[in-house]
């Protein structure tokens, strides 16, 4: 992929705290006095629409028929397939997963683990001088009154800059040895059981794989059907995240036009498939039907689209894997 979002690594500051000191000392004096009656969070300067940078790289990949939701290093990764932080252990969600997965795609990464700047120097370990990094956000709330005296809470999107360990020096990595390829059509009984412990009813018959939510069944086609065992579970999955939409799971909000509904639930499940591959390692292709052309409309239109379908697919992502938990008991 061509366009990613990259941060030098000199700046390690988030862009919204750089842009408000920038802000900061354009303002004279007055200003800076005025200012003071209000929230310090309430001042305004310029920020870089995130949601807008976000949609154009998607749209641009989408442009060269590149999926940038197809989880981009070999199974010789310490973890799952998702990307996590190097010190956390815990795993990125939602949009942060697809920035992740397109920046190391770009730059040919093997590892799925990142770190902070000052993540790093905790460590006693260094980015190496000129390395970029990846911006990715996070949701924080901005409290002030309104005309009413009343607080209000407003949802703010904000961003920090991360480097996957390949750009750092001084880290204690374990190195994995590659796994070797699957065989066709052999079934993997760890994600055999995980598709049993969803309780989702997932019949076999025909040549085509849909979810039919009035009678709330997964239909399949044969696994012998498919080229490698692995494409069979990637379909599988898709056809799975669309089981959590139904109103006894998530219930997700339906859209008056079908069309757009059909398009974003498709999204979802195109996503959702990605989130499940990437949390068993593995590497397959969903065969279903193409919508990109439609999903190309959406991203144009409405340039938060793309935040909505990741958010709601990591919710499927997360519903499916909490199903798993009284097994582990």
């Amino acid at each position: 992929m061509t366009h990613s979002i990259t941060t030098p690594v000199s700046h390690t500051k988030p862009f919204s705290e750089q842009a408000s000191l920038q802000a900061t000392s354009r303002l004279s004096k007055d200003d800076i006095s005025k200012s003071k009656t209000k929230s310090k969070n309430a001042k305004a300067f310029k920020k870089v629409d995130m949601y807008q940078v976000v949609t154009e790289q998607i749209i641009a990949a989408l442009d060269k028929g590149v999926k940038p939701w197809v989880c981009p290093w070999q199974k010789n990764t310490l973890g799952e397939g998702l990307p996590i932080n190097f010190e956390t252990k815990k795993a990125y969600s939602g949009i942060n997963v697809l920035l992740l997965w397109a920046a190391s795609s770009e730059a040919g990464y093997s590892s799925n683990q990142f770190l902070t700047y000052k993540q790093a120097q905790a460590l006693g370990a260094q980015v190496r001088k000129g390395e970029k990094g990846t911006t990715i956000i996070y949701y924080t709330n901005w409290e002030k009154e309104n005309e009413q005296g009343e607080k209000e809470i407003i949802p703010m999107l904000k961003s920090f800059t991360v480097f996957n360990v390949e750009q750092i020096d001084g880290l204690n990595i374990e190195i994995n040895q590659p796994q070797s390829a699957n065989e066709p059509c052999v079934m993997l009984d760890d994600v055999e059981q995980f598709l049993k412990n969803t309780g989702a009813v997932i019949q076999e018959a025909g040549d085509r794989a849909f979810y039919y939510i009035v009678t709330d069944a997964i239909t399949m086609p044969r696994k012998v059907l498919f080229n490698r065992i692995e494409d069979y579970y990637a379909t599988v999955f898709h056809e799975l995240t669309h089981w959590t939409r139904h109103p006894s799971r998530l219930n997700r909000e339906k859209n008056p036009n079908i069309i757009e509904e059909v398009a974003f639930e498709e999204l979802i499940a195109e996503l959702g498939s990605a989130f499940l591959m990437a949390e068993f390692n593995l590497f397959g292709n969903v065969q279903h039907e193409n919508y990109i052309a439609s999903w190309l409309t959406a991203l144009r239109n409405d340039k938060k689209w793309i935040f909505k379908a990741s958010s709601s697919a990591s919710k499927a992502h997360q519903f499916l894997m909490n199903t798993q938990a009284q097994f582990l008991r």
